[in-house]
């Protein structure tokens, strides 16, 4: 029995093998190799001199990298609780016996086929001033005076309504998928037995739905908060980190760092950082999920 375990075994290795080669080489390796690259002063073309720490403790005393942070700070507020919402609520349209149900499955997921730089560029297209495809509706509803302009992209308030309205539209098809996979797990006879005891419809939604959405909820928003601290590109094409780098995340500060300033050691160093923060904020929210499932 167990040699028949190890063949067994042994077979899904020579399986995985060709994969975990590539894995290896391409993702551990250059992780490792990134540890090793944060202690020296390191250039596009070699490695200068070794720095041991001062990368790091250059990074505690640089203000930009900690302001770039808070800018992923603000992204993760400003999208994360909206994206949880709204994307409950697309679920629950796509979920409901309809003629139209298809349709709204397709509609809500589309957005999501789109690379990040065609998104990028179609919130590009909606929200540029003169020419752009809002303010061009506002003029012609006569919501926006002739010869006035909204500069959505350069107002540093509305540049984050902007850039957060673009992400959400373009992503909240992924979540919304999660969304109504977890809403066709829930058995129909619960809903049932709450009717035959006098629920209405919010008292369903808020006592049954919800709760039972309660762990896809908490990976959601952990998976949300992780992808809202690596916005690179959308912001990079709408907005170039502007106005006067108040929009710039940390992934846009450390490439510039990197491949922009010459300097891949201080770079890797920020990288690793942001893993750890992450890392920790992941911790946390793991160890509150655990407490709420045990009560």
């Amino acid at each position: 029995m167990k040699m028949s375990k190890m063949k067994a075994d042994l077979h899904a290795l020579l399986f995985l093998l060709p994969f975990l080669i590539v894995y290896f080489l391409f993702t551990i390796w250059p992780m490792i190799k990134g540890v090793g690259m944060s202690f020296y002063k390191w250039t596009l073309i070699r490695k200068m001199e070794y720095l041991g720490f001062g990368n790091y403790e250059k990074l505690w005393h640089d203000q930009d990298f900690w302001a770039s942070v808070w800018h992923a700070f603000q992204f993760v507020i400003f999208t994360t609780p909206t994206m949880v919402v709204l994307a409950i609520i697309l679920a629950l349209i796509a979920n409901r016996n309809s003629r139209l149900q298809r349709l709204y499955r397709s509609a809500f997921f589309l957005p999501s086929v789109l690379s990040v730089a065609v998104a990028s560029y179609l919130g590009l297209f909606i929200f540029q001033p003169y020419t752009g495809f809002l303010n061009s509706v506002l003029h012609l509803v006569r919501l926006l005076p002739e010869g006035k302009e909204i500069f959505w992209l350069n107002e540093l308030n509305l540049s984050w309504v902007a850039i957060s309205v673009l992400t959400l539209w373009w992503t909240v098809g992924f979540n919304f998928i999660l969304y109504l996979s977890a809403l066709q797990d829930i058995s129909d006879d619960i809903y049932e037995a709450a009717r035959l005891d006098g629920a209405n419809d919010n008292q369903v939604f808020w006592r049954i739905t919800l709760p039972l959405l309660g762990p896809i909820t908490r990976t959601i928003i952990m998976l949300q908060i992780i992808a809202s601290f690596k916005v690179f590109m959308q912001i990079y094409i709408m907005t170039g980190g502007g106005p006067l780098d108040k929009t710039r995340s940390v992934i846009q500060y450390i490439w510039q760092t990197g491949f922009r300033h010459n300097d891949l050691g201080y770079a890797a160093a920020m990288s690793y950082v942001l893993f750890f923060i992450l890392l920790a904020m992941s911790a946390v929210q793991y160890w509150m999920n655990n407490r709420k499932e045990a009560n």
